[in-house]
């Protein structure tokens, strides 16, 4: 896999100004649909689509053919003004203690990528995950036969390592690129979605505000982390990924700790000063240090072969699996991008 450092590249527009990307979308059905009629497609059937940038239109119900789907960014946050109406907000959040973990389940978020949710991108006949991988990654192609749906290849120049990843969909190559929750799923239970209806956690889980395409060692590397214990490596864009932080936890009515106040309030207030933690765990890089607060949720025991299905993986706590891992298999791989239970 090459990774190439983007300093010498122009800041992407959608992390300076806030724009959004439009992607063509149509159609898509689930995974195992898509597997199946991706066989019987011609190879030349892949084809290739180009960002544009556009304002925020809210969406609600599945769109007609050849209408556009487009999904919210967080606004970039640099300095002066855009700064301190973040601190400005950030001081509008309760600071409280974190709750207990106790009865927290990924489940309890909803189906992983679901399509029916309420929020921007939602019924639009394309899962989460690849609205995502469309709106973040540049000179994608789509699988064959998803109606424009599943990215086959693109390139992601990723906000968090500041290198730029090839992605290829593949049982050993999805990975590589993973979406990943600003606020994690369970930091959010642990600071006021326990509170929150189903309704409103499975549009939590599935807001594209909350969402970005990653680096996938950098992804697990975070965890459920929040800005207290992690902080992207690269330092340009702390500014933008505590901000959405806090956007995302202002509109769902979550609190912060109060050493996670703080550390916001040192970003916000320094931007571009803070210390960068260690580089995430690659084979080019060295190991990822031991994070600083509670470690990631663990399997209490690894299974002794793949999981027999989604149900199982999700009951172990284990959703998505990932190609690699001890529980993975093609069989709860539908489509086969390594990517399973998703």
């Amino acid at each position: 896999m090459t990774r190439t450092p983007t300093s010498t590249r122009t800041r992407w527009p959608w992390v300076a100004g806030g724009v959004v990307v439009m992607v063509a979308l149509t159609g898509c059905t689930d995974s195992d649909e898509l597997a199946s009629v991706a066989e019987s497609a011609p190879a030349a059937a892949v084809t290739t689509a180009t960002g544009t940038t556009s304002t925020v239109v809210p969406t609600s119900g599945a769109p007609e053919p050849g209408t556009t789907l487009q999904l919210a960014v967080s606004p970039g946050v640099e300095s002066g003004s855009s700064a301190e109406a973040a601190l400005a907000q950030l001081n509008s959040l309760a600071i409280k203690g974190r709750a207990p973990k106790t009865g927290y389940d990924r489940d309890l978020f909803g189906q992983s990528w679901t399509d029916d949710v309420d929020v921007a991108g939602g019924h639009n006949g394309c899962d989460t995950r690849n609205d995502i991988l469309q709106r973040d990654l540049v000179d994608i192609t789509f699988k064959p036969g998803s109606g424009d749906c599943a990215v086959q290849t693109g390139t992601l120049h990723d906000s968090y390592t500041a290198t730029t990843i090839p992605f290829v969909r593949g049982a050993n190559t999805s990975s590589e690129v993973q979406i990943d929750h600003v606020v994690a799923l369970s930091d959010a239970w642990q600071k006021g979605a326990q509170q929150l209806d189903t309704r409103t956690r499975e549009n939590f889980a599935n807001d594209p505000r909350n969402l970005r395409a990653v680096d996938g060692p950098a992804n697990q590397q975070k965890s459920d982390s929040d800005a207290a214990s992690w902080l992207p490596p690269n330092k340009s864009y702390r500014c933008e990924y505590v901000a959405a932080q806090v956007d995302v936890k202002a509109a769902y009515n979550l609190w912060v700790t109060p050493a996670e106040h703080d550390a916001i309030e040192r970003v916000l207030t320094n931007c571009g000063d803070m210390p960068a933690p260690p580089p995430p765990a690659t084979t080019a890089h060295t190991p990822a240090p031991t994070p600083v607060a509670e470690p990631a949720p663990v399997i209490d025991e690894a299974p002794l072969g793949p999981f027999p299905n989604c149900a199982a993986a999700r009951a172990a706590g284990a959703a998505p699996v990932y190609a690699g891992s001890p529980g993975y298999s093609r069989k709860i791989d539908g489509d086969g991008d390594g990517v399973g239970c998703e």
